[in-house]
């Protein structure tokens, strides 16, 4: 069993969360669970980019993308690594995150230790809104709060 977490960080506004991940075998999907609170209500895209470098939005790098394909959804098979979809934000600025997702490796040549997790201003229209920014990262705008994948202790 693999185990990271993320610390969230505000780039934009007051935004907080802690999430963990967990992978059984390098075969099993990956699991995303915990809370993000600050957010404004509606959907919200979340990625995994290539840095670990949370200074800024443009020290992250883009979505990790080791296949070279276009983004999509994130059970697309035409999509990066670093493709997760949205959460879904409450009107009192709350989100609860529950995803699977089988790309997503915390084990092995593509695990995503030490990349970051990001959460875009708006929603990611899975590289099918037709603007120019669509395939590359789903025209979900700036991020508003980023955090390093980081080593968690088995449980």
């Amino acid at each position: 069993m693999a185990r990271a977490v993320v610390q969230l960080h505000a780039l934009e506004g007051i935004v907080k969360g802690r999430l963990v991940f967990e992978q059984a075998t390098y075969e099993a999907p990956t699991t995303i669970v915990g809370e993000v609170t600050g957010l404004t209500p509606g959907l919200h895209a979340i990625s995994i980019n290539m840095f670990g470098d949370i200074a800024s939005s443009e020290s992250v790098g883009q979505h990790f993308n080791p296949h070279s394909k276009n983004h999509g959804a994130s059970g697309d098979d035409e999509r990066h690594v670093g493709d997760l979809g949205n959460i879904e934000v409450n009107a009192d600025g709350r989100a609860a995150v529950k995803v699977s997702d089988a790309k997503l490796k915390l084990i092995g040549p593509l695990s995503v230790i030490g990349r970051s997790f990001c959460i875009a201003k708006r929603q990611d229209d899975a590289g099918k809104g037709g603007h120019e920014s669509s395939l590359r990262n789903g025209n979900a705008g700036e991020l508003v709060a980023v955090g390093v994948v980081g080593i968690m202790p088995s449980a």
